[in-house]
Formats: C-alpha cells, structure tokens, sequence
C-alpha cells in the first residue's frame, strides 16, 4: 500500500458568498481542511451544504470570495483565469455522475481527445501509464467500442481512465456511481480502492451517500457551508470491499 507523504491540499478559512440581486447566499462560511498525498477523502453532506461549491473551487474552477487553496505548494486562488486552466489540466482530474464520453468516438478516442488537451498524446511514460490503467480498469477489450456499446459501469471506468492518465496530483470525484446500479457502483467504487492503493492515487469523493463514503479513508462531514466533523471512515475499506468475480468486471 502506498504511504501518505505530505499534506498535498490545504484549505484556509474558504468562503463563498452568491449574489443574487439584492440577495447574498453564503454557501460557505469558513472552510479549513487538509488532505495529505495518498489519501482518499470523501466530502459528505445533504444537497446545499456547500460541497459542490467547493469542489468546484478545490478543482480550481471557481473562485472563493474569500480563503486560500493551495495544492501541491501552489495558491490557486491568487490564479488568474488562464493561470487556472493550465493548473487544473495539469493537475485535476475529474469525474462526474454522468459519464460525459463523447457518443460518437470509441473509448480509445475519447482518452486520446484528452491527452491532447492536456499536452500528454504522445509521452511515451503515459502512454505505459494507459497500458495499465486500462489492465486495473478491466477496460483493456472495451477500448475500441463507442460509450452506446458500453455498460454504465464500463463507460464510468472509462472515464475515470481519461481521467487519471494524466496521473493528476487530485482525483475529484463528484457523486461519481449516482447514474450506477448498486452492482456497477460496487465495481467502481473498488476500482477508485485499487487506483488509490496501488498507484497512490490521491481521490477526494463529493457524495451525500454514507455507502459511498465508507470507502474513504477518512470523511469530511459539512453542513450549512461549515465542516462539522472530520474523521476516520466508520469502517475499514477492507470491510466495504467487494471482490469483484471475472463474471462481475464484465457488467
């Protein structure tokens, strides 16, 4: 298992304030937290708690009113807005509920698509690094197929592929098996384990479901834009992890 080594992400006192007219929305109101390299972190909490807010603003897609986020020593909220885009492909890797392939390339061409935005096509070390994400992913025979020939499961693993061989400093993960069965959300869920554990992929999970957080290491608990607990997972990932038979990884 890969050891954690640093603190990779720290938040400072992150507010958020919408203006609405006349009106001001505090979404949130003096967020502090870490995460350390390694770790996987799941960020739970009922819809308008503030954590797709500030998701939104550790993936450096968005500005805080007030706080500062660094990652990997760097302050994205002193970024200016092409400062940030460059960060976040270089950086951030992201994955959503809905799978967002696009429907008319095969598997194989959407990660392409991807490492060219991110400057990657072409690298020999991620094109190895792609060999075995797609061997971890059990995606290696899906890769010519289109997203309509693909299972839920197998398009989400998809795009969680596209989404680390770029071997990103942070994974976000965003309610990422809310469109999944519970048999495709146990795959999934496993294949974030083995990322984490085998590559030492650094994940943080934004979820409201307490199954999907008792994957994680430790869980950051929000309400009304404050974190109001932060600690150890309930429950081991040993005790959640579900093997995942030959017959299972073909779902």
């Amino acid at each position: 298992m890969v050891q954690r080594t640093h603190t990779l992400l720290e938040t400072v006192d992150l507010k958020k304030t919408y203006r609405i007219g006349r009106l001001e929305v505090e979404a949130l109101r003096g967020v502090t937290l870490t995460v350390d390299a390694g770790e996987m972190v799941a960020i739970m909490g009922p819809s308008g708690c503030g954590k797709s807010s500030l998701m939104h603003i550790l993936g450096a897609m968005m500005r805080p009113s007030a706080g500062s986020v660094l990652i990997d020593g760097e302050d994205t909220t002193r970024m200016d807005d092409r400062a940030r885009t460059e960060f976040r492909r270089r950086k951030i890797g992201f994955v959503f509920q809905k799978f967002n392939l696009l429907p008319t390339l095969t598997a194989a061409a959407n990660i392409r698509v991807a490492r060219k935005i991110d400057g990657s096509l072409g690298d020999p070390s991620v094109d190895v690094r792609l060999q075995e994400l797609v061997t971890l992913l059990s995606i290696k025979d899906k890769m010519e197929r289109r997203p309509v020939e693909l299972s839920g499961g197998e398009q989400q693993r998809v795009a969680i592929a596209r989404a680390v061989v770029k071997h990103p400093a942070i994974l976000l993960a965003d309610e990422p098996t809310g469109n999944l069965d519970s048999a495709n959300s146990q795959l999934v869920l496993n294949m974030f384990r083995e990322l984490n554990r085998t590559l030492g992929q650094t994940i943080i999970l934004v979820t409201h479901n307490p199954e999907l957080a008792g994957f994680a290491d430790r869980v950051i608990q929000m309400r009304d834009g404050l974190v109001v607990g932060d600690g150890p997972s309930s429950r081991s990932w040993e005790e959640n992890l579900v093997e995942s038979s030959d017959e299972a990884r073909t779902v």
